[in-house]
Order: structure tokens, then sequence, then C-alpha cells
């Protein structure tokens, strides 16, 4: 059984710095990609960052680009999202989530199968 657990939101002030982290367990970490995406009250969930299984590639949403790095840590099963100069508009309930297919990289929430329960960020101006 595959769980995927948040961990690092929280209340910070626009231009502040927040990581958040999803330890994952009940699979083979190190063979799937990772991705982060996030829902803001009022919006559809939205992609925000996704890593390949081995870590060498990742993806943006352009929003984000400059201020969020995602990585991963294989031997850890960890998955994070380092974010910084964060603006109220990064205000939402931020999910990790894992591909259903081993060694693929996507940015549509279809392709991945399993979600954490995700972690509020709230940025305040």
């Amino acid at each position: 059984q595959v769980q995927l657990v948040e961990s690092g939101g929280g209340l910070v002030q626009a231009g502040a710095s927040l990581r958040l982290s999803c330890a994952a367990s009940g699979r083979t970490f190190s063979s799937y990609g990772m991705g982060w995406f996030r829902q803001a009250p009022g919006k559809e969930r939205e992609f925000v960052a996704t890593i390949s299984y081995s870590g060498r590639r990742t993806y943006y949403v352009d929003s984000v680009k400059g201020r969020f790095t995602i990585s991963r840590d294989n031997a850890k099963n960890t998955v994070y999202l380092q974010m910084n100069s964060l603006k109220p508009e990064d205000t939402a309930v931020y999910y990790c989530a894992g591909q259903g297919s081993p060694f693929r990289t996507s940015t549509s929430s279809s392709e991945y199968d399993y979600w954490g329960q995700g972690t509020q960020v709230t940025v305040s101006s």
C-alpha cells in the first residue's frame, strides 16, 4: 500500500521561504516520478513541479520558475519542494503525488495514482 505523507506547510509572510517534504512508503520509490500540485480556494488543482525517478529532470509551472525547487532523496524515500520568495498567490493546499507507472515524468495529474493528504501553505501580504 503506497502512502505519501507531506509536512512543512505553515503561515509565512510574503518573501519568506518554506520547505515541504513528502515521505513515501509502500513501493520502490526510486522507480517513480514524483510531483507537487496545489489547490487554492475556489480554484482547480494545478501542477506545480515534477521530478523524474532519477532526479535528473525537473519541470515547473511558469509561475514558480526561479523561486521553487523540487528535489528528491531516493535513499530516504522523500521528495522536497523548496519554496523561496513566497507570494500571497502561492497560498494553497499543496499535495505530493506519485506516478502510477514507473520511469515516467508528467505534468498531468491524471498520470498520478497516489496522493498525500495535503499541507496548507498560507502567505500573508
